[in-house]
């Protein structure tokens, strides 16, 4: 009989105050750019202020340029998950930034251009750092067949409402609301976006899509709510008691052929690892895992050792309990897995290490804080450019591996420090010359309006639920059937 086979410790990164120590040569590769060269950071901050150029980027581009981007004092920087993007490059272009670059996938551009128009900066361009289409798988999904037949059966059912991903191309909103109406949705407010829509609409059938695992995920959390008390679900949203969740479960549908190549191994073998392997371990999961790494992350946030949600839920958790075991001024090492994309990693040591250094400084014990990427060990791949001479992700696969789950996103790691550079080396361009990387502009007609100002409505009805907390009253007539998705659609 064989014996099993040990697996090798997925590798991880300990924070220290003032260093960094790594297990794994994926998590070497990580701590490489974590301390970025001050040459690059310098080179950086006088293209951005010669070109007055505002950078918006996702908490998934690459440690190298994250690394950089977070060290410049260039004041039109931001970094974050994909619902504040938009709204940050707004912010920008009114205190006086020229020039918007995107540094994340096309739909993240594409919303980017669509909120500007829609505030009334359609003057300030907005760039891609590369030439050729920066795709998503997920995205990709949703432009599938299938999905089209999902909305047409959607269609046909009353008081019909589709909750679309925000990870999606503008033509896959507008063609979703011109059959069906919609709103756009991030991880963030995904849940509170479904919760309102069934308290708001008497027997509303809520479809969501394209992303599978978030479906699944949310079918499996709104069917375990009614095993709560009505005041703990109150929390989740106060027009909501056990009685109208059991209600709602048969009209929640979700898509069943969409997945993110970044989150699809986060399956059965790293989620019993993961529970095995890490017992004392805190756990993060995005809500984009699969359904065994999500009732692992799930079971742990029940325990108060663990959340599930988006990349600023997973970022917040992280914080808070660092920052709570400072107060208590015990010094302990917290472990936690990190069940997303890799490139979190920047985002969290920032701010983990502030606190960190804050710590010490006023006398406190030594707190260490260790992330622990589930991924295979040796999920990186050669570089010769790189000062380890290899980078996290493996080429075929950029970290995928049955032993552990999608370390990076390949298509985030377009954006390369290198190429902002030589992007920004072009700026101020002549009309027309950058045309290339610009966001794909839409302007088919669909529904007798453009793709990109159909498409954009959706995104401007979660504006307005964020605002007001309800739906706004033109997408709830749209729902009821009062209303229908026109070319005269304010």
């Amino acid at each position: 009989m064989n014996a099993p086979v040990s697996l090798a410790p997925f590798p991880a990164l300990s924070i220290y105050p003032d260093r960094f120590e790594a297990q794994g040569s994926f998590a070497e590769a990580q701590k490489a750019f974590l301390d970025p060269d001050p040459a690059e950071v310098s080179r950086l901050g006088v293209a951005l202020r010669a070109s007055n150029a505002g950078v918006v980027a996702h908490f998934y581009m690459d440690p190298e340029l994250q690394g950089v981007l977070t060290r410049s004092d260039w004041p039109f920087i931001h970094i974050s998950d994909s619902l504040m993007m938009a709204d940050r490059a707004i912010e920008m272009a009114q205190a006086g930034a020229k020039v918007i670059i995107v540094l994340g996938v096309d739909f993240m551009s594409e919303n980017v251009r669509a909120m500007l128009d829609a505030s009334g900066f359609a003057h300030v361009p907005v760039y891609r750092v590369a030439a050729v289409p920066i795709g998503c798988s997920l995205a990709e999904s949703a432009e599938a067949p299938a999905y089209a037949a999902y909305l047409r059966r959607a269609s046909q059912t009353p008081r019909s409402l589709h909750v679309v991903y925000i990870n999606t191309s503008l033509i896959t909103k507008a063609s979703a609301h011109a059959v069906v109406p919609t709103i756009t949705c991030t991880s963030s407010n995904v849940i509170k976006t479904v919760l309102t829509a069934f308290a708001q609409v008497p027997e509303a059938h809520v479809w969501f899509g394209p992303d599978t695992y978030m479906g699944q995920n949310l079918e499996t959390l709104f069917g375990s709510l009614p095993d709560l008390p009505d005041e703990v679900i109150a929390k989740l949203h106060p027009d909501h008691t056990r009685e109208s969740i059991r209600a709602l479960l048969p009209r929640f549908h979700y898509f069943q052929q969409g997945t993110c190549v970044v989150h699809h191994l986060f399956g059965a073998e790293v989620a019993e690892r993961v529970r095995t392997e890490y017992q004392g371990a805190f756990v993060t999961a995005h809500l984009e895992v699969p359904g065994e790494m999500f009732a692992v992350a799930l079971d742990a946030q029940r325990q108060g050792r663990g959340v599930v949600g988006s990349t600023s839920d997973i970022l917040g958790f992280i914080a808070a309990r660092v920052e709570r075991q400072v107060a208590k001024r015990e010094g302990t090492t917290l472990r936690f897995v990190l069940g997303t994309e890799a490139g979190m990693v920047t985002s969290i040591v920032e701010r983990v290490r502030t606190t960190l250094s804050r710590a010490r400084d006023a006398g406190g014990p030594e707190i260490v804080v260790q992330i622990v990427f589930p991924v295979a060990s040796d999920a990186v791949a050669a570089s010769p450019n790189a000062e380890l001479g290899i980078v996290p992700g493996v080429a075929a696969g950029e970290g995928c591996s049955t032993a552990g789950g999608c370390a990076t996103c390949p298509y985030m790691k377009m954006n390369s420090l290198d190429a902002l550079l030589a992007l920004l080396d072009r700026l101020p361009a002549p009309a027309g010359s950058l045309t290339p990387f610009e966001p794909r502009k839409y302007l088919e007609p669909v529904a007798g309006r453009t793709a990109a100002e159909l498409g954009g409505e959706p995104i401007l009805h979660m504006r307005a639920l964020q605002q007001s907390g309800r739906l706004p009253p033109l997408l709830v007539d749209q729902v009821l059937g009062t209303a229908r998705v026109r070319a005269d659609t304010p």
